[in-house]
């Protein structure tokens, strides 16, 4: 098994959640949204974005309106629309259980393999 494969697909899967996130906080546009998730490590390219502010859109929870801009064509900035706002509440209700159960089994599995180093000795 690759792990390469394994941290690709754990960060695919993080990329809805981490664009919902960043979307709460602020209307952005889709440059916007790949530089700050470049800023985070989490390197997006346009080709992988788009589809999914579309998808996202067409679920119902995102929205966008057209800005102009002083520097060329006028822009779309996404937000989260109330549907939206629901949906990354239990995002994050199923990260923070998903992360509480990972966090029980290390330490389950630390305090699991000091003992046997105990008994062992």
């Amino acid at each position: 098994m690759n792990v390469g494969n394994v941290k690709s697909q754990m960060r695919k899967g993080m990329l809805e959640y981490c664009i919902l996130l960043l979307l709460h906080r602020e209307a952005s546009y889709a440059s916007d949204i790949i530089q700050k998730l470049k800023e985070a490590k989490l390197i997006v390219v346009e080709g992988t974005l788009y589809p999914l502010l579309t998808r996202l859109k067409n679920d119902g929870l995102l929205s966008y309106e057209w800005v102009e801009s002083t520097q060329g064509p006028p822009r779309k900035y996404y937000r989260l629309t109330e549907l939206g706002e629901e949906f990354l509440s239990e995002l994050q209700q199923a990260w923070d259980d998903l992360s509480d159960t990972v966090n029980h089994l290390r330490i389950k599995l630390l305090t699991a393999n000091a003992n046997e180093k105990d008994i062992n000795y």
